[in-house]
């Protein structure tokens, strides 16, 4: 470039106004316009520390809306204690956006003492006593919390050890319910009368029938009622007890029971809320401990509102509110979110009492009181479709809230498994009724007499029966136990439904086929058992089956089960196995897309539904007991229908 080139660009620049100046510099002394050209570390170091905040903040704000957390807790000094807007709805379904009401059911979770006598035989004499009852009625729970968390995996071939009968010579329970109440304890002692003993006559025959003849056509008045005819009563005979029984009653049978609609279903768990009245007085860790809540949160709760509840203990009449969530996206069990103590009297904005919330970081603290919602009169809990769980698990949960033992719960879910799949989700609305000899001062646990559940308007009731050589079962009104001779999902775990008995599109060959059996997916390696006592026919490779096993068992009955990884050793055709043996592991030999059980039931070569088809029972009571067993029915119909004892010792809410 030559000089003029040189000038016309430099002039140039000095009109666009571009300055000749010295380079920037850390040193603010140096140059004359100092300022002009300082870098100011300060200033550099804030820009950077707030990028770096505004990345940080909307990390945890994202992270916050793709986990599906939020909370319901604040600090105490940010609390705004004005009355809450009043909403006299329910709350709407609280896992989407959407003015669709959420399903309410009623919920009812009794706990009750009730007194009887009884007549027993010790020793040649006959005892007649006072005894105590439990019963138990009660809306199967709706959600899983924390105390069923802990329960073992469902295990169709476990119930076997579950459900067999006691045969404690010990075990010597009274239900021999004594027609008029005693005072304390009354023994009687039976003897035979000399051979010569001759009574004397106090009346003759004549006055005899005079007085029978005169009382026949007397009037007698009682307090101005109707005519009515002197007598002395007896006490209640077996046949009065029954009179509420005859009411005609059956099962559905063979009956596949499908909701109308499932659109929910899929979409996993999400919250629900439960409305509570305390029952009777006592501590907070009762009702808190009944409705899921852990140990290490009640006292959480317990130090939050250390300052707010009396120390002896909610009074009765205040009202329970709590939202359960679920912990994580892939939990099956709810969290109480927040808990509000209502009185249960007075404006809407003068009832709230105190609520506690679950924090970020898993305390509870003094929270935000809740809109209003106008309670109701019962005790409800909204219902999430996706939180409904299993039948097992529901039993589980409800027989936990009602404190009965681990035992107890097992044979209640043993002695109705064969009947019902256990892994089906329950209904809103489903009930247990239980019926347990109380303790009596003697020591001992209280023991199982009645179970009766209801499960979609379909009800199953079995009684507690002891025969003759002392073994002890249950039997249904008909003289049956639940038990069948075959099982209908003979795996370990139960497996999981993946396709039901049935024409359906073929998954390799995509053609419309009848399905013959149902098919139960598990690993690879799962136990398999056999499902009822018989002899093994077939135990070998079939095209389409892979490894097959055949079981050939009484009246006609007969079991198949394909695409097995690999046979037992030691067994083969002509070998007889028992229920519950384990005869091979799940695999996916054959046509098979995934490792599952092909199960099959057939009657006399026919193919039937083994989930639906009604199976005959294991055993049935002795003709000779049937009288017995119905005055062991009407006695126990009586005793569920009697009123509770003027002190209730125990109520679950």
């Amino acid at each position: 470039m030559n000089a003029t080139q040189r000038r016309r660009h430099v002039a140039l620049l000095h009109s666009t106004g571009f300055e000749d100046s010295p380079a920037l510099t850390v040193q603010s002394t140096d140059g004359e316009i100092p300022q002009g050209r300082e870098l100011s570390f300060a200033w550099l170091s804030g820009t950077v520390m707030t990028g770096l905040t505004s990345v940080l903040l909307m990390g945890a704000a994202l992270y916050v809306s793709f986990q599906g957390q939020d909370t319901f807790s604040t600090a105490y000094a940010a609390l705004n204690l004005a009355a809450p807007k009043v909403n006299q709805q329910m709350a709407t379904d609280l896992t989407s956006k959407t003015s669709r009401l959420r399903p309410v059911a009623a919920t009812r979770s009794d706990k009750e003492i009730i007194e009887a006598s009884t007549r027993q035989t010790v020793d040649g004499r006959e005892i007649i006593r006072n005894q105590p009852f439990v019963r138990i009625r009660a809306t199967l729970a709706t959600t899983g919390t924390s105390l069923s968390a802990d329960v073992p995996a469902y295990d169709p071939v476990a119930i076997l050890n579950k459900t067999q009968p006691i045969t404690s010579a010990a075990l010597d329970i009274a239900t021999d319910v004594y027609g008029t109440d005693v005072d304390g304890e009354v023994a009687v002692s039976q003897s035979g009368m000399p051979a010569n003993f001759v009574p004397t006559r106090a009346v003759t025959d004549q006055s005899a029938a005079e007085f029978v003849r005169t009382m026949a056509i007397a009037d007698v008045s009682v307090d101005g009622g109707i005519p009515a005819l002197a007598y002395a009563s007896l006490a209640p005979s077996v046949q009065d007890l029954s009179a509420s029984a005859s009411a005609v009653s059956g099962v559905a049978e063979n009956v596949t029971v499908v909701p109308k609609s499932t659109q929910a279903s899929g979409e996993g768990m999400g919250r629900t809320e439960r409305f509570l009245t305390v029952r009777e007085e006592g501590p907070l860790r009762d009702s808190l401990l009944r409705n899921g809540f852990t140990a290490a949160q009640v006292g959480m709760v317990e130090n939050t509102l250390a300052n707010l509840i009396p120390a002896g203990g909610l009074p009765t009449g205040l009202r329970l509110r709590i939202l359960y969530g679920p912990l994580s996206q892939s939990g099956d069990s709810l969290v109480p979110y927040r808990m509000s103590i209502y009185r249960p009297d007075g404006a809407p904005g003068e009832r709230h009492i105190a609520t506690v919330a679950l924090s970020d970081n898993g305390q509870y603290v003094v929270g935000l009181q809740p809109d209003w919602v106008e309670f109701p009169t019962e005790d409800v809990e909204q219902i999430n479709v996706g939180n409904l769980p299993t039948v097992y698990r529901s039993i589980w949960e409800t027989g936990r809230k009602h404190d009965l033992s681990d035992e107890t719960i097992e044979r209640i879910i043993g002695m109705f498994a064969y009947d019902i799949d256990m892994t089906k989700r329950i209904t809103a609305g489903d009930t247990i009724e239980i019926l347990e000899a109380g303790e009596t001062g003697t020591g001992g646990e209280d023991e199982l007499l009645y179970v009766s559940l209801n499960l979609s308007g379909s009800k199953r009731e079995l009684y507690r029966f002891s025969t003759d050589d002392g073994t002890v079962d249950f039997y249904d009104p008909d003289g049956e136990t639940g038990k069948r001779f075959l099982n209908r999902r003979p795996l370990e775990g139960g497996g999981t439904l993946r396709s039901r008995f049935g024409y359906r599109i073929h998954p390799i060959f995509k053609t419309r086929k009848l399905h013959t059996g149902v098919d139960l997916a598990a690993r690879t390696g799962t136990p398999i058992y056999a499902a009822g006592d018989g002899v093994i026919s077939y135990y070998k490779w079939q095209s389409g089956y892979g490894n097959k096993i055949e079981i050939q068992h009484v009246n006609g009955y007969e079991t198949a089960y394909g695409h097995l990884s690999r046979f037992v050793d030691g067994l083969g055709a002509g070998s007889r196995v028992r229920q519950g043996q384990v005869i091979g592991y799940v695999g996916s030999t054959g046509q098979s897309t995934g490792p599952h059980l092909h199960f099959e039931i057939l009657i006399n070569g026919n193919l039937v539904d083994p989930l639906s088809v009604k199976l005959p029972k294991d055993n049935v009571l002795a003709a000779q007991y049937r009288d017995e067993f119905d005055q062991t029915i009407a006695q126990i119909n009586d005793l569920m229908a009697r009123e509770p004892a003027p002190v209730t010792v125990a109520q679950a809410q």
